[in-house]
């Protein structure tokens, strides 16, 4: 087997990484001082779409870690991507929070609930039986149905709410039609996000808590794979899947040596 090239690019997930319900994970703003420091091109990732990149920015840097806005590439950012390369300038109704109306608008969408060329679906904490009607109404009348991620859960302090992932298989039911869903473990988040970095995936490398999605996206984009146990995956866990990472570490401190 080939040896792979020296890593001159990092992508990291957030939750489970780099921060664990609102708190720096120890070794995280380590981490991000020695990436910025080395001038290596990297990218945070989040499959949330309820923020935009400059809130990010501000929620990250009141924890401490100092992670500019073109550093931050989330599924709303890859959703949005994919639309202007699929259809510049189309229509969506839209299902979501800021950050991916705000992705949206930035790449001149126009957002309506008149015959849409696309509905899509993202991330809210404020799911209403009334948007949930009116997509399944556009979908049945021809619009085609993206969603920015397939998480079925996302945390909360009181316990799971219900995410993405689950409202789209709410609509998949009623409507017989499955979403592309943009974000990980969808490679082409990976890509947009090493393209607009300038990246190569042949020497990158993917940090991420999760072998189902993290993992899974940067073993798929060609990429170096480190998995973290800070987060969602216990080491029992890891040999219930078919593949590997490329290397696991106990957390994001046990990689600051590596950059």
């Amino acid at each position: 087997m080939s040896e792979r090239k020296p890593i001159e690019s990092w992508l990291t997930d957030m939750d489970g990484v780099l921060i664990h319900e609102g708190v720096p994970i120890p070794g995280a703003d380590a981490f991000i001082k020695k990436l910025r420091e080395s001038g290596k091109p990297f990218l945070v990732l989040t499959n949330n779409s309820i923020y935009t990149a400059r809130d990010l920015h501000a929620r990250l840097q009141r924890m401490g870690l100092d992670v500019p806005v073109e550093n931050i590439w989330t599924s709303a950012l890859a959703t949005a991507k994919f639309l202007e390369d699929q259809r510049p300038g189309g229509t969506a109704y839209v299902i979501g929070e800021a950050g991916l109306t705000t992705a949206l608008h930035d790449i001149g969408y126009v957002l309506t609930d008149h015959d849409p060329d696309y509905v899509v679906l993202g991330e809210t904490r404020t799911y209403s039986f009334e948007a949930m009607t009116k997509a399944v109404r556009l979908i049945k009348g021809g619009a085609r149905f993206i969603a920015t991620n397939p998480d079925e859960t996302g945390p909360s302090t009181e316990g799971p709410l219900p995410a993405t992932g689950a409202v789209a298989a709410l609509i998949t039911k009623a409507t017989g039609k499955q979403p592309y869903f943009a974000g990980k473990p969808n490679p082409l988040m990976m890509r947009t996000g090493l393209n607009a970095i300038g990246a190569h995936s042949e020497t990158s490398a993917m940090i991420g808590d999760r072998m189902d999605t993290d993992v899974l996206a940067g073993l798929e984009a060609g990429m170096t794979t480190y998995l973290v146990l800070t987060g969602l995956t216990t080491p029992a866990e890891i040999e219930q899947y078919p593949y590997r990472p490329s290397k696991i570490v106990d957390s994001i401190a046990d990689l600051v040596e590596r950059i």
